[in-house]
Order: C-alpha cells, then sequence, then structure tokens
C-alpha cells in the first residue's frame, strides 16, 4: 500500500474508532433508554455546526442526493442501529454490521461497474470471522426482528457508500459541507420519530451535557467529515473494510474502562480482523502494459498494422 494511501485509510479508520467509543459514553454518561434523542442530538446539532462554518448549501441534483445520502447514511441507519442495539445482544449486532464490506462488494457491481474479486469475498468473511470471535460474549439468542434491524442497517450505509462513491463530490464543496448536508437530512427525518416515540428530551445533567456535546462535536461532526473525506479518495470496498475497528474499539475501551474482560479467543479475534481489514486496504494487483519498444520485432509489427 502507497504511503498516501496508507495515511488516507488511517485517517478514514479515525472515524469508525470514533464511532467506536460510542458505547462508553452512552452507558456512562448519558440517560439511558433514549436512543432516538441520542440520535437526534448527534445528528442535527452536528450537521447544523458543519452548514454554519462551510456557508455551503446544495445546487442542482445534489439537493436530492444529499437527501438520498442523508436518510441512508444517518435517518434510516440511526435508528435501525438503536432498534438493533435494544432487541440483540451488541454481539449480534456487531457481527451483522462486519457484513457491510461484502455487501459493498455486491452492490459495487451493477452501480460502480467492479468485479466481485475472490479475495474480497474471503477477506471479507475473514473479517466478520474476527468480529465474531472479538464479541462472542455478547452473542444470544438470535431475535429476527433485531438481527434483521442490523442487518437493514449496514445495507444503508453500505448504499449510501456506493452512492457516495458514483456521485463523487460537487464542485465547490469538501467533505465538511458533504457531511453537514447529510447530517441535517438525518437529523430531520430521526426529529419527528423521536418526539413520537420518546416524547420530551429527558432531563441532562453536567456528565449528560459533556457526553452529548462530545456525541455531536467529535463523534459525529468531525467522524463523518472524516469519513465522507475517504469515501471520496479510496475505493468504496476498501473504505468499508474499516467498519470492522468501531466493534473492535468499543471493545478495547470497555476493557480498559468499564472492568470488562478480555480473552484469548477475544484477542486471537482482533488480530484476524485487523489483518483482514489491512488486507482490504491493498489495491489489486495490475498488469503492466509491455513499453513497445521492447515487444519483439513480429509483435511490433502486428500492432503498426
Amino acid at each position: 500500500m502507497r504511503r498516501a494511501t496508507a495515511a488516507t485509510a488511517a485517517v478514514t479508520g479515525l472515524a469508525q474508532v470514533l464511532w467506536g467509543s460510542t458505547y462508553v459514553v452512552t452507558t456512562e454518561f448519558l440517560p439511558p433508554d433514549r436512543p432516538l434523542f441520542t440520535a437526534l442530538a448527534r445528528a442535527l446539532p452536528a450537521g447544523l455546526l458543519l452548514l454554519a462554518v462551510t456557508r455551503v448549501l446544495p445546487r442542482g441534483d445534489w439537493w436530492w442526493r444529499a437527501a438520498v445520502l442523508g436518510v441512508l447514511n444517518i435517518g434510516v441507519f440511526f435508528p435501525l442501529l438503536f432498534l438493533a442495539a435494544y432487541r440483540v445482544p451488541g454481539g449480534t449486532a456487531a457481527v451483522a454490521g462486519s457484513v457491510g464490506p461484502l455487501l459493498v462488494a455486491v452492490l459495487g457491481v451493477p452501480m460502480l461497474a467492479e468485479r466481485v474479486r475472490a479475495r474480497t469475498v474471503v477477506t471479507g468473511l475473514a473479517a466478520v470471522a474476527g468480529v465474531a470471535l472479538v464479541m462472542l460474549p455478547g452473542l444470544g439468542v438470535v431475535d429476527a426482528a433485531g438481527t434483521a434491524a442490523a442487518l437493514a442497517a449496514a445495507g444503508a450505509m453500505s448504499l449510501g457508500t456506493v452512492l457516495g462513491k458514483r456521485w463523487g463530490r460537487p464542485e465547490g464543496a469538501g467533505p465538511p459541507a458533504l457531511a453537514g448536508w447529510q447530517l441535517t437530512v438525518g437529523g430531520l427525518v430521526i426529529a419527528p420519530l423521536a418526539a413520537a416515540v420518546e416524547g420530551a428530551p429527558p432531563d441532562v445533567d453536567a456528565a449528560g451535557a459533556a457526553g452529548y456535546a462530545y456525541l455531536a462535536l467529535v463523534n459525529t461532526a468531525l467522524a463523518y467529515w472524516l469519513w465522507f473525506r475517504g469515501v471520496g479518495r479510496m475505493g468504496a470496498t476498501s473504505v468499508t473494510f474499516l467498519v470492522t475497528l468501531s466493534p473492535l474499539t468499543a471493545t478495547t475501551l470497555g476493557w480498559a474502562f468499564l472492568g470488562e474482560s478480555l480473552t484469548a479467543v477475544q484477542v486471537t479475534g482482533m488480530a484476524l480482523a485487523l489483518g483482514a481489514t489491512a488486507a482490504g486496504q491493498a489495491a489489486p494487483r495490475q498488469r503492466r502494459p509491455v513499453p513497445r519498444a521492447r515487444l519483439p520485432r513480429a509483435r511490433r509489427d502486428h500492432v503498426r498494422r
């Protein structure tokens, strides 16, 4: 992997690391049982802040494109993710979410004219297996609705990633503006749902306010800025392989700060998932064209004809 590509992958992967801190912050600082309000508090303030900083609005087709991406990446993804978190153990949701690289590889065939390579399939399955080993203590009885929600969340994020790669970035709008559009749209989609399901906002103390500020500013505004920057610069499948960093970070933080155990099986799973993530960043080998001057005389004559 070239140095520039490695740097881009590292910066983009930081977004997943930040998202991996969501569980610790939510359980330790925020009011309990308010997933939709938490999703709203993450998305809408971050989106409005980025809009205020960039002062760039969509133009032309990008009005509806930004709406579609915002609904998929934020408005649909967040509620499905929290629904899955309430109905299935975190390990089950993490394993379901780790199928993202495989979904992106499949979606990339009709939408990006990419081939599904055997290497991608094998690496994707290795990533799923690694995450499954890491999250093994959290795997429980399968809940059909919760598992379906987790898979649908992964599907929404994967489709949003592929569409973002297909459409590229509009002229004059950088990753902060693109993130601001989508977070604002997603927050506006979540707001009425949160009001209908959870009612009035909860009472928030100083620790909760600090937690929500971290989620909005660092965990969401900064993280999605970095993520959309990576989507624009990396291959769709390569960038999606980075999703394994989120559950790995959550597990590591749980071990470091919440006193959770970390077994040898989980450490093995971490190594497998990280190896698959690194392998997913390696660009496929391409055959170099043979210089014309090096071709045998008979073949040069054939080229002339």
